[in-house]
């Protein structure tokens, strides 16, 4: 009986703490739920702004550059998180995101994408968003070509 006792109040600790466990993507999509408001700042040497909306009941972040129209989507799949960007290019590019140890930042890798016929077409491959503390962070898109690459940087500040 005193075995039994032990062994359910061993089983119900180890549950609790899983249920507190949270997964890597959890932090990730929380992180950017953090970002929810108006960002400006200068982005390739032009002044633009970034909103961030969390839609559809709370389960998707759905970031606006204001400056060229681009919309990409944030969301929980399990244990990933996933990003969609919907690119001017006229493709959608999806991508993995992992959160760095310290939280500091997310890098998002390349999965698939949609309306690409080829991955020589240009698109968005990777990207990297920069934490420098609640009103400031930075993102790094890498556009990809033809074989070549190159970095659009964007530094934000918080406005609302």
């Amino acid at each position: 009986m005193k075995i039994a006792r032990y062994a359910l109040l061993l089983g119900l600790t180890l549950a609790a703490g899983c249920a507190l466990a949270q997964s890597d993507a959890q932090k990730s999509f929380d992180r950017l739920k953090s970002l929810s408001g108006t960002w400006a700042g200068e982005m390739n040497g032009q002044p633009g702004t970034v909103t961030y909306k969390l839609v559809s009941g709370g389960s998707a972040i759905m970031e606006d550059m204001s400056h060229d129209g681009m919309i990409s989507m944030f969301t929980l799949d399990g244990d990933r998180l996933l990003m969609t960007h919907y690119c001017g290019a006229g493709n959608q590019p999806r991508m993995v995101g992992a959160i760095s140890p310290d939280g500091k930042s997310i890098t998002f890798d390349f999965l698939d994408a949609t309306n690409l016929a080829s991955p020589q077409i240009g698109h968005m491959q990777h990207a990297v968003f920069t934490f420098a503390d609640a009103d400031h962070y930075s993102e790094d898109w890498t556009w990809t070509k033809d074989g070549q690459t190159q970095v659009h940087h964007m530094d934000l500040h918080r406005t609302r």
